[in-house]
């Protein structure tokens, strides 16, 4: 298999403490490596790494093929890379960013200012191309710092936590953006805080916590770390909630049925007869429902599950 990057045995030190304990990442070209942790777990650390703004103490890692260490200024010319927070120059405006980027990136000047172009319109930013970015929102900042991190045409692309203050609507567009980037044979390492957009666009996820790998695998995979599944019952009329709730005691003896919101009811089942179980049920005793569905655990439940409680993940960001 072609790994668009791939790091082996990461260590790093920052003095007495050990940032990243022996961490192996690997992502094969066109697809997404979502990368989660709690805060301070080591994910920037491994991302610095891989786009050779950090030396690693011990291990190895490459992208395209090429040593990030011995191979340096190479690597730098394959990758892009947003960080946790927009890096674009506020006295620029927004087209002049980009265009001294392309240049920095040896683009003539024609070349370069045809990318930005391209970029801006690419991330709806063509109306405020000729406003200084100081005046951007911070919406418009972090798609600009986007477009900044793709000037190059990046085979690989590292995204530090890229949606942190987007409002719901830009999360989305970013998204799609990622998903076009993917599409189009770009690979992608992600580190989030945010559970559902692993779900939505890793391939796979790598789950560090104190600097070491806990768990890998495909979405999927990670959910049934938990094990189980869960019914979710809601009915049409509310007034048949202790009657459903009696249904769900009968198919999952033992287990305790919780109101995750208001009008439904869940509980844990061991394999998917139950759903059939219920339905008839329901339809003998003339219960209409308007939800009822058969899940796995969420990326959520996987992740405090994988990692500690989430009063103990709270208390450790807050530190």
């Amino acid at each position: 298999m072609a790994y668009a990057f791939e790091a082996e045995g990461l260590v790093k030190r920052f003095g007495a403490t050990t940032a990243l304990a022996g961490v192996d990442l690997a992502a094969p070209e066109g697809t997404v490596l979502g990368v989660l942790g709690p805060n301070g777990a080591g994910k920037t650390t491994a991302v610095r790494i891989l786009a050779t703004l950090l030396r690693p103490d011990e291990g190895r890692a490459t992208v395209a093929g090429l040593d990030v260490v011995h191979q340096a200024p190479q690597v730098r010319r394959q990758i892009g890379l947003t960080g946790q927070y927009a890096s674009v120059d506020e006295d620029l405006t927004g087209t002049e960013n980009l265009v001294l980027i392309g240049r920095l990136l040896d683009l003539s000047k024609r070349d370069a200012l045809a990318r930005a172009r391209h970029l801006l319109g690419q991330f709806d930013l063509t109306e405020a191309a000729d406003r200084v970015a100081k005046h951007y929102s911070g919406g418009m900042r972090r798609r600009l710092d986007l477009a900044a991190s793709l000037v190059g045409r990046p085979s690989v692309i590292y995204l530090d936590e890229p949606t942190t203050g987007l409002d719901p609507a830009k999360r989305d567009d970013v998204w799609r953006l990622v998903r076009n980037l993917v599409a189009d044979g770009t690979t992608v390492l992600l580190t989030t805080q945010y559970l559902e957009e692993a779900d939505a666009l890793a391939d796979d996820i790598t789950v560090i916590d104190h600097g070491r790998v806990i768990a890998h695998g495909t979405p999927a995979e990670l959910k049934r770390v938990v094990g189980g599944q869960t019914l979710v019952v809601r009915p049409a009329d509310p007034a048949h909630l202790d009657t459903v709730r009696g249904l769900l005691s009968q198919v999952s003896t033992g287990k305790n049925i919780d109101s995750p919101a208001r009008g439904v009811l869940s509980v844990p089942v061991d394999d998917d007869s139950a759903m059939t179980t219920v339905v008839r049920r329901l339809d003998d005793a003339g219960i209409a429902v308007t939800e009822l569905s058969l899940r796995l655990p969420s990326l959520d439940e996987v992740f405090f599950s994988l990692t500690g409680s989430r009063e103990q993940i709270e208390q450790e960001s807050a530190a």
